[in-house]
């Protein structure tokens, strides 16, 4: 009844598995390789037009969006239900949804890139790499995948990524010591689920710890999701051999310049609060 299209290590591809696992549903999988333009195909085109991962086709119906196919898996299967039934709670759930679609996503885009997919566009002839830049439809995107590729970790692009996580775990330290173990307290939800990538990616690029060294609860909280069994599944369990070494071994490598960025976004922020 599900067939979801994906690409292994995608970040929103991961969300959505860990919220199948979840709700212990199967699924059909389709192994989109973004790294070959496989998203850009005719035939995916018509699935999903942004041409990116993932996409869900349920019942022969197509959802796009993985906040979206979230919601929506919810909706369809309740049990056990990762959206809270109070109001507000609800919106609040919403509300770190839109943390990650509007900040976190383009931030771990960036910081992956400036970090390792940018040796890969360098491997490339100019040819290739042309092609690359000619697939993405979006003009927005592609002008922060050709900053990044240019100035790597000196783009702008990178800084805002910075910042998105700056503000973000500095929500979520202060949310946490509000209500825990879980972002709105006793249950795990799509809050929680939508999280969990962005912060697996930097600890898979060994930068974690230099967003998270002033988070206590944050840190506490991940001790927590890293060791969830759908987390697991959904997450590592798609992780290739040598993704993980190329993380292990880039990321490493801007550690001091994210390190920079950090520093330069908590001056802004002194600076914006009139100290």
């Amino acid at each position: 009844m599900i067939r979801f299209y994906q690409f292994g290590n995608s970040v929103c591809c991961q969300k959505v598995r860990i919220t199948m696992l979840e709700k212990q549903l199967t699924w059909e999988p389709v192994e989109v390789n973004v790294f070959r333009n496989e998203q850009y195909s005719s035939e995916y085109l018509k699935i999903n037009p942004k041409g990116v991962v993932p996409a869900l086709v349920h019942d022969g119906k197509a959802i796009t969006e993985s906040t979206l196919i979230c919601e929506y898996l919810d909706d369809v299967y309740p049990h056990p239900s990762l959206i809270p039934a109070d109001p507000f709670l609800r919106a609040s759930m919403r509300q770190w949804s839109k943390l990650v679609d509007e900040g976190l996503f383009e931030g771990i885009t960036e910081i992956s890139f400036s970090a390792m997919f940018r040796q890969r566009l360098k491997n490339l002839s100019a040819e290739e790499r042309n092609v690359r830049f000619r697939n993405v439809g979006d003009p927005r995107r592609r002008d922060r995948f050709v900053s990044t590729y240019e100035l790597g970790t000196g783009s702008p692009y990178v800084l805002h990524g910075v910042a998105a996580y700056y503000k973000t775990f500095k929500l979520l330290d202060n949310a946490l010591a509000e209500r825990s173990p879980w972002i709105l307290g006793e249950s795990v939800s799509l809050a929680d689920i939508s999280l969990m990538p962005y912060v697996a990616r930097l600890e898979f690029l060994g930068l974690l710890d230099v967003f998270t060294v002033d988070r206590p609860a944050v840190r506490e909280w991940w001790k927590i999701a890293r060791e969830w069994p759908s987390y697991i599944g959904g997450v590592v369990a798609y992780v290739k051999d040598h993704e993980r070494e190329e993380m292990m071994t880039h990321g490493p490598k801007i550690r001091g310049d994210i390190e920079d960025l950090i520093n330069k976004v908590k001056s802004i922020a002194h600076e914006a609060s009139g100290h």
